[in-house]
């Protein structure tokens, strides 16, 4: 049971220390407030448009000033993370321009070939993939040859000083092989074409990313540092079927959670846009917890089928961004926020699905700042 009337519970815990405990299921003093707005406050900083009481304000000071927690080390805070990837191999850049660039890599079977543009948030994206055809896999398996990956502990252990207790420090474990070829190698229709015509050749190929993580999972779970980690999958329904779900991705999961969990680490996972067809298929996954899950009226599922079938995750964020703009009022955002809290605390981190919206401007901040206060006089009876 919730309670949330009376004064705000007092800070007998670190937000670093609630933070680990929603994952030990431990008591907490009050809900964690965790709202991923750091790329709103990046560009927002960058396009001078920051609310004139922020504007002055560093995005740990604002973090601090909102009692809110902080996720993830590296992601727009100008800090670094620890997973590192070394290319064994050198790549040209052609017809560069101010807006666009062309990467090449000649290896023995044939040019690796991929196109960058910049968007109007000043980050480079992918127009052009550089595996166009099952006959490129074998381009891609030399690349794969010539990657290695491994854990930093020196950036970690530095960059989580300067995060302090603002939260458990986290970061992302490279993808899974499917969600690394549709995402990061190749267009997903690709990907389909090659898994109809030769799902053997195009498993080699998944089979030789995973291996390649091998050394990664060990370096993670031997360095005694890490607490929480986030498979930053980014998955999508319409990115795949159930069937595919159960043949590349649970496989995959089942094995390196239980190589964290045996060094005692817990996972969750980054699971946005439409999931109505896999939600019943969620229950089992291995992770502790489940990110960024967007309900109705921004995702495709209500909160009542959530609550039905995901058994005792732990939830990260849940509340649709989209009831951050103007058309949605302050009583409905209000009863919205307060009905994810019923239904999933306290095994809850209560934030942004899937982040705070960067359109964002000075009449969203109300609701903000009522949600950070509203997590703070949130506590649940014993």
């Amino acid at each position: 049971m919730l309670m949330t009337d009376g004064p705000i519970a007092s800070e007998t815990l670190s937000r670093k220390e609630i933070n680990l405990r929603v994952f030990q299921r431990e008591p907490i003093p009050h809900l964690l407030f965790q709202p991923r707005f750091e790329p709103w406050f990046a560009l927002s900083a960058r396009k001078g448009t920051l609310p004139p009481e922020v504007a002055g304000l560093t995005l740990f000071e604002f973090a601090d000033e909102l009692g809110s927690s902080l996720r993830y080390i590296d992601y727009f805070t100008g800090l670094t993370g620890p997973m590192r990837i070394k290319e064994h191999f050198t790549k040209r850049r052609v017809d560069v321009t101010p807006m666009t660039f062309t990467e090449i890599v000649e290896t023995p079977r044939g040019d690796w070939v991929c196109k960058y543009q910049m968007n109007e948030d000043d980050m480079w994206y992918t127009v052009d993939y550089p595996i166009k055809s099952l006959a490129d896999f074998d381009i891609l398996d030399w690349i794969l040859d010539h990657l290695t990956y491994w854990f930093d502990g020196e950036r970690y252990a530095k960059s989580c000083e300067v995060f302090g207790d603002r939260g458990v420090p986290q970061f992302w474990v490279p993808k899974s092989p499917y969600q690394a070829l549709c995402q990061q190698w190749m267009t997903l229709d690709t990907l389909i074409y090659a898994l109809a015509d030769d799902p053997a050749r195009v498993e080699r190929t998944m089979a030789k990313i995973d291996a390649g993580y091998d050394d990664l999972y060990v370096q993670i779970c031997r360095s005694g540092q890490a607490s929480i980690v986030n498979f930053g999958e980014n998955i999508h329904a319409q990115l795949l079927s159930p069937e595919y779900w159960e043949r590349y991705f649970e496989p995959f999961y089942q094995k390196r959670c239980a190589q964290l969990k045996s060094a005692g680490i817990y996972t969750h996972c980054h699971i946005d846009g439409f999931f109505k067809p896999i939600l019943p298929l969620m229950s089992r996954l291995p992770f502790d917890g489940i990110e960024a899950l967007t309900p109705l009226p921004q995702g495709d599922v209500t909160l009542d089928e959530m609550q039905d079938s995901l058994g005792d995750k732990i939830l990260l964020d849940v509340v649709p961004a989209i009831i951050f703009l103007d058309m949605y009022s302050m009583d409905y955002f209000q009863e919205y926020v307060g009905k994810v809290v019923e239904m999933f605390g306290p095994r809850l981190i209560l934030g942004i699905s899937d982040e705070y919206p960067e359109g964002a401007d000075a009449s969203s901040m109300p609701k903000l700042r009522w949600m950070a206060e509203f997590a703070r006089r949130t506590t649940f009876a014993r």
